[in-house]
């Protein structure tokens, strides 16, 4: 199983789409505060449909405390700034992808510690 992990997340809607993907691929949902958002929003809940109740998801108070109790095996910093294509690596069940906060990215000393993969986007297009 993957896991999918944000860090700092700013959109309700975005992180309730992630919710409903999680769910589906049978993925551990890992959100690590503070939120831009209410846990309560509504758009989080519009987002995620009714899939919270099928998706594991967890929170943790910050980055430290993710790493304390959900012991990642292999994470991987999702970031434009970095070269590695996400299909030059050789996942292995129990891995997780660190997505950083919409508007800024993660953090440099975040990248600077973990491996960095980069997903495909079309030109002109933002991250």
């Amino acid at each position: 199983m993957l896991n999918l992990v944000l860090f700092e997340p700013e959109i309700p809607n975005n992180t309730g789409s992630l919710i409903r993907l999680s769910a589906n691929m049978g993925a551990s949902l890992h959100l690590i505060k503070p939120f831009g958002f209410e846990i309560t929003d509504k758009r989080l809940r519009r987002a995620g449909l009714d899939y919270k109740e099928l998706a594991q998801v967890y929170e943790y108070e910050n980055f430290e405390d993710y790493l304390l109790k959900a012991k990642p095996n292999r994470l991987y910093a999702v970031s434009s700034k970095v070269s590695t294509g996400y299909a030059d690596v050789n996942y292995q069940s129990g891995d997780s992808f660190l997505f950083g906060p919409e508007t800024r990215g993660l953090p440099q000393e975040i990248l600077d510690q973990y491996p960095g993969i980069t997903l495909p986007m079309q030109a002109g297009s933002r991250s």
